[in-house]
């Protein structure tokens, strides 16, 4: 996609090695977006890499710092074309310090497990994300059960 502006998100999780929840964020802006679901994220700065403005970015939405996990590479020649104007990298991640909140474009989170996931209404671009790694998500449900605080809003 040409001249596509790049944006980051994570897939942040409970635990990167089996992971069992997702933590989904409730957009509250702009209007035609209120309500609807995503990955939290947004757009890379000039001068940073993808990986610093992701770190950046959920440290601005959510207020936490993450520890990345692998890549998720998507099928739109590494990416993934979520509108007609943006394409998406995406990576696992761990909180490690703080609690997430909704501090910006959002106005709730919520800890998904695989059987959740459908339960809220994502945004168009995320949906073939979310079908993407909900099988990872299953696999790790039951090794992880305890340790997300299952299906909680934030």
């Amino acid at each position: 996609m040409e001249n596509a502006v790049l944006v980051v998100a994570a897939a942040i999780v409970d635990d990167l090695a089996t992971p069992g929840a997702l933590l989904a964020a409730r957009r509250s802006r702009p209007e035609h977006l209120v309500g609807r679901w995503e990955f939290p994220g947004g757009k890379v700065d000039a001068g940073e890499t993808p990986e610093e403005a992701l770190h950046r970015e959920i440290r601005e939405e959510l207020g936490v710092r993450v520890e990345l996990g692998r890549e998720i590479v998507g099928p739109d020649a590494g990416s993934w074309i979520i509108t007609d104007r943006h394409v998406m990298r995406l990576w696992y991640a761990r909180v490690v310090d703080g609690q997430p909140a909704p501090l910006v474009e959002h106005d709730a989170l919520r800890w998904l497990s695989s059987d959740d996931l459908w339960d809220v209404p994502w945004l168009d671009g995320d949906v073939r994300i979310v079908e993407d790694i909900q099988p990872d998500l299953a696999a790790g449900s039951d090794a992880s059960a305890s340790s997300a605080p299952q299906d909680e809003t934030v």
